[in-house]
């Protein structure tokens, strides 16, 4: 059973960019994307650049393709696989980590999958998308917004990432206390963030705009906050972070048995 929960964003936290930004430019499709990007919702200016790709003969494994390229750090793979294996004789721990990203399932199953950590995941949260009849690629949004608005004003109108960590606590709540461990770069982020209680972590990277939204609104933050600028820096404070949230956790359950102890003894 995991005493802490992991939840990553995914573009510029676990890859070095904008997955979506990075097939469009790549495929040639950039000067349509800002043409559009003023007055058509993001998800559905990404589903129309699918559209407009598949009519110039762009396969939906030249997309794959391109993701199979986009940069990551050479520490993040390290670290995601350190996290899962986390765990020593005096601070046996088990994490369980997820994802939580406003990308899509497509970009982001093809890039962990090709880069060998798509088993250290447990659940990934994010936009949803298929291949059509024609081997086109949709994309859609999380929720369906014009008919069941999340009501967030911190997050945009297709996801509220701070809904979507609610309900992971909520969900492994029956299990027992658990520590959290939020890491995020994005305004998107904000939300999530504010969720996370006492005894938990959020890792911001730094001089982004989580980052940003935090150091001006830390009075709001509950969570510690441990921040990071690279791959090679989140590696190291990813784990010393689960590293102090496990001896933490261990030292709870040794309180809880020596409680038991003393009072099988009729101690005070």
């Amino acid at each position: 059973m995991a005493g802490i929960v992991v939840v990553f964003d995914f573009d510029k936290t676990i890859i070095d960019l904008d997955s979506d930004n990075w097939v469009v430019d790549e495929l040639g499709a950039t000067d349509l994307f800002n043409q559009l990007l003023p007055t058509v919702p993001w998800n559905a200016l990404m589903d129309r650049m699918m559209k407009k790709l598949h009519s110039q003969g762009k396969s939906i494994e030249d997309v794959a393709e391109v993701l199979k390229r986009a940069p990551i750090h050479p520490r993040v793979v390290p670290a995601i696989k350190a996290a899962t294996l986390w765990g020593t004789s005096l601070a046996p721990c088990l994490c369980d980590l997820r994802i939580v990203s406003d990308a899509n399932r497509f970009f982001i199953e093809t890039i962990v999958e090709h880069i060998g950590i798509k088993d250290c995941f447990s659940e990934i949260n994010t936009n949803p998308t298929r291949v059509d009849e024609e081997g086109r690629l949709r994309i859609f949004p999380y929720i369906d917004f014009h008919s069941s608005p999340h009501g967030c004003d911190l997050c945009p109108p297709n996801m509220c990432k701070g809904l979507i960590l609610e309900r992971i606590q909520a969900s492994v709540s029956a299990e027992g206390k658990k520590k959290f461990i939020y890491l995020g770069d994005g305004s998107g982020d904000f939300c999530p963030s504010l969720k996370l209680g006492e005894g938990d972590y959020v890792m911001p990277r730094k001089n982004y705009p989580l980052w940003d939204l935090i150091c001006k609104n830390r009075d709001h933050v509950k969570a510690e906050i441990h921040e990071w600028c690279d791959g090679e820096e989140l590696e190291r404070v990813l784990l010393r972070v689960i590293s102090m949230a496990s001896m933490e956790e261990s030292s709870s359950e040794l309180f809880s048995v020596d409680c038991k102890f003393e009072t099988v003894n009729g101690c005070p």
